[in-house]
């Protein structure tokens, strides 16, 4: 079997990679006898083709000869190569219309599509993510996106920062007021977000205490499904029924956005769920957060004023509390000051991309030399031209053409 990890074809380019090269020598000294790898040649790349060449890997500008292909972004239209397996985030479950003709060129090609999003082990449990890095930089970013709004204090961007350390050592700079905090999300992205919160030793307290307790110091609550949704029947709440029947419910967010002053989104959202508010609910007085941080980033989603995502260069807009619309980041002090960077792990790439390369390492490797893997079978989207069982869902949003 011949490996390659493609270059990163999305703009702006990501500098994350799917394996380190200390990593992919390892994996081809383990399995030598059994696979070969190639890595395409990038200029942008966190790790650079002379860190992957002193390991013994192989550097070419062509990877059209590989059977398997591992990239991190949605690989562009124009770049992908028919009849071949490629692994990558594709964007695409939630039927997400800018991925639309991207999943409809996989399936016109003749490629075997695996989604990183769907790579489960036998429980359900992801095994692959970059979530972790998503939510210590976005709540760095969150931070950092306060920091300007207030003038209060100013924090180097984390894309600047060596690595984590540095990074952690800038916050350690932070005197934050008594700022009250929201923190959704229970999974990686949300226990990253936390690793920050708690370094920068601020206090986590109940949900009753953060709504009803004035506090000296800032604090942040933790919020779980069950504290912000309700059946809209009876007010109640299952958790089972919730995950299978979201459309049963309706968010009772509100209380906690007149509590809070800064929100770090980082919860999975179902885009049959409710938001946890709506657009029009930011021009009422009581509502009083001034910073979203939408680590999710789903555009339209959990959070409404997400209007666009953003990126490393420009990592922050406004949103008019009276018109809803996108204006210039700081432009108002009135307004709402959004950060909704889609890649957020690419401002520490070199750390992120170690950390998911483990993953890869344990769990995707050793199913490849498999003969018919569960875990890449379960997370394979598209195969043979045509969609799988699990995605057959999917079949309206390919062929809707509006």
């Amino acid at each position: 079997m011949k490996i390659g990890i493609i270059r990163e074809g999305k703009n702006p380019p990501d500098k994350r990679v799917p394996f380190t090269p200390a990593q992919l020598k390892d994996i081809q000294d383990k399995h030598r006898d059994e696979l070969s790898i190639q890595v395409q040649s990038s200029s942008f790349r966190a790790y650079s083709d002379d860190e992957f060449r002193e390991m013994g890997v192989e550097v070419v500008d062509d990877v059209s000869e590989c059977d398997v292909l591992f990239g991190v972004k949605e690989v562009p239209v124009a770049d992908l190569i028919a009849g071949k397996t490629y692994f990558f985030f594709s964007h695409t479950i939630k039927r997400q219309p800018y991925n639309r003709d991207l999943l409809r060129a996989v399936l016109d090609m003749n490629i075997k599509l695996i989604d990183y999003e769907v790579l489960k082990d036998g429980q359900g449990k992801r095994v692959v993510a970059f979530g972790r890095w998503a939510g210590i930089v976005g709540a760095y970013n969150a931070f950092w996106t306060y920091g300007k709004k207030t003038v209060l204090f100013d924090l180097k961007r984390a894309n600047e920062c060596l690595n984590l350390g540095e990074l952690y050592q800038e916050l350690s700079k932070v005197q934050l007021p008594p700022v009250k905090i929201i923190l959704t999300g229970a999974g990686r992205v949300g226990s990253g977000a936390m690793e920050v919160l708690d370094a920068m030793h601020i206090k986590e307290v109940s949900v009753y205490d953060f709504l009803h307790l004035y506090y000296e110091e800032p604090v942040y609550v933790k919020l779980k499904s069950e504290d912000y949704n309700r059946r809209k029947s009876d007010g109640g709440f299952d958790r089972e029924e919730f995950h299978a029947f979201p459309e049963r419910y309706e968010s009772h967010f509100q209380k906690f956005a007149e509590a809070g002053e800064i929100l770090i989104s980082g919860a999975y959202w179902n885009p049959d769920a409710p938001r946890l508010f709506d657009l029009k609910d930011i021009a009422e007085e009581d509502f009083q957060l001034s910073v979203i941080a939408d680590v999710s980033c789903d555009v339209g989603g959990a959070t409404p004023t997400t209007l666009t995502s953003s990126t490393i260069i420009d990592p922050v807009y406004d949103v008019d509390r009276q018109s809803g619309n996108k204006i210039p980041a700081f432009s108002s002090q009135t307004s709402i000051s959004v950060m909704a960077i889609d890649n957020l792990p690419c401002e520490l790439p070199r750390e992120a991309s170690k950390e998911f390369g483990i993953q890869l390492t344990n769990w995707v490797i050793p199913a490849l030399l498999e003969d018919n893997s569960g875990i890449l079978e379960r997370a394979t989207i598209a195969r043979d031209g045509d969609l799988t069982l699990e995605f057959m869902y999917l079949a309206d949003y390919v062929t809707n053409y509006e």
